[in-house]
């Protein structure tokens, strides 16, 4: 039996390698890295590795964390990779079946990784898990229940902001956050993991619209839970968030809708994305917001997402209908950040 001091490295029973990888992408994490790191060294499951890599932060913390968690494989990437190209290059040097996704601000319970495997184990034709993220500096509020798409592609998470239910159903969700999610390696990389040029931003919802129209499934499995800073790097709603999610939202609709539904719901897309740069302007930051804009429209870029588009859409398995059954109808339902989990009946 090791120690149970958690600052051991954690167990691995699997002899032929662990079956989990917690991959952590830190770029001037600050203060929240060293606490992550110590909840996921509490875990009750042990058989996980943790890699962990560093797009280039200045603050010293990645340094000093892999220092005081001597069991954390430590790499650092030389260069300020993003959210999307740091965890394909820690996902190639993974060697857990399953990946788990965790940001370096995400506060996991004791029990977090537990109930993903045992998620797992109880839905065996599913690949694709989400977790129920609270918020860690508002108690009693959600940070996110799965994320969800709206009719005219607009993704939210579900629930965030909103009071913590007693009791929250295990259930279909569109796509998991990708502050804590589980997703099998195999999978993940079949399906080319996250689009690199995203940087960071709607890359986790890309990857779940695409699993959706390859036919795959995710479940929020709401007992395993994390509390969630957000934006610890990057600040809430600063020029680099708005630019990055406003481009890479139109990038997200334009790959991924797919057939007549892609028509239907293009002028609803472009009525939302108008009255989302009326309310930036209101609050001040229209700019970044339209340079966003004006980036996913740019010529050649555009092209590249087009190409993409076509290639996608060859392999779909999934109907324009079956899509939109996994949608929230309403255009504007991200305003109330309304629950969206649909009873699982594979």
């Amino acid at each position: 039996m090791p120690p149970e001091n958690p600052k051991n490295k954690p167990a691995n029973e699997n002899k032929t390698g662990p079956l989990v990888s917690v991959i952590i992408v830190s770029y001037q994490s600050g203060p929240t890295l060293e606490p992550c790191l110590d909840r996921l060294a509490a875990q009750t499951f042990r058989d996980f590795e943790t890699i962990l890599i560093d797009n280039a932060s200045t603050d010293g913390a990645p340094q000093a964390a892999a220092k005081a968690h001597p069991w954390v494989d430590f790499v650092e990437a030389g260069a300020n990779l993003g959210f999307a190209a740091g965890n394909n290059f820690a996902v190639r040097r993974a060697k857990g079946r399953w990946l788990v996704l965790l940001n370096p601000d995400a506060y996991a319970e004791p029990e977090w990784l537990a109930e993903l495997m045992a998620g797992a184990l109880r839905h065996p034709t599913v690949k694709s898990f989400a977790s129920l993220q609270l918020s860690a500096d508002r108690p009693g509020l959600l940070d996110g229940a799965g994320d969800n798409v709206t009719s005219a592609g607009i993704p939210f998470r579900g629930g965030y902001g909103r009071k913590e239910p007693t009791v929250l159903p295990e259930g279909e969700v569109f796509s998991a956050c990708g502050a804590a999610m589980l997703i099998e390696r195999e999978l993940f990389l079949a399906v080319g993991g996250f689009d690199e040029r995203y940087f960071c931003y709607c890359e986790d919802v890309d990857l779940g619209y695409r699993l959706r129209l390859y036919d795959y499934p995710t479940l929020l499995l709401p007992k395993a839970k994390v509390a969630h800073v957000g934006s610890a790097s990057t600040g809430v709603r600063s020029d680099f968030s708005i630019f990055h999610g406003s481009r890479n939202r139109i990038w997200t609709f334009v790959k991924n809708t797919p057939g007549w539904l892609f028509p239907v719901t293009l002028p609803l897309h472009v009525a939302v994305t108008a009255g989302l740069l009326l309310l930036h302007w209101r609050r001040g930051d229209v700019a970044p917001a339209i340079r966003g804009i004006k980036a996913a429209l740019k010529r050649e870029d555009l092209d590249q997402v087009l190409a993409d588009r076509r290639a996608i859409q060859a392999k779909r398995k999934a109907s324009p209908g079956a899509i939109l059954r996994v949608m929230s109808i309403d255009p504007a339902a991200f305003i109330g950040r309304r629950f969206v989990i649909r009873k699982w009946r594979g």
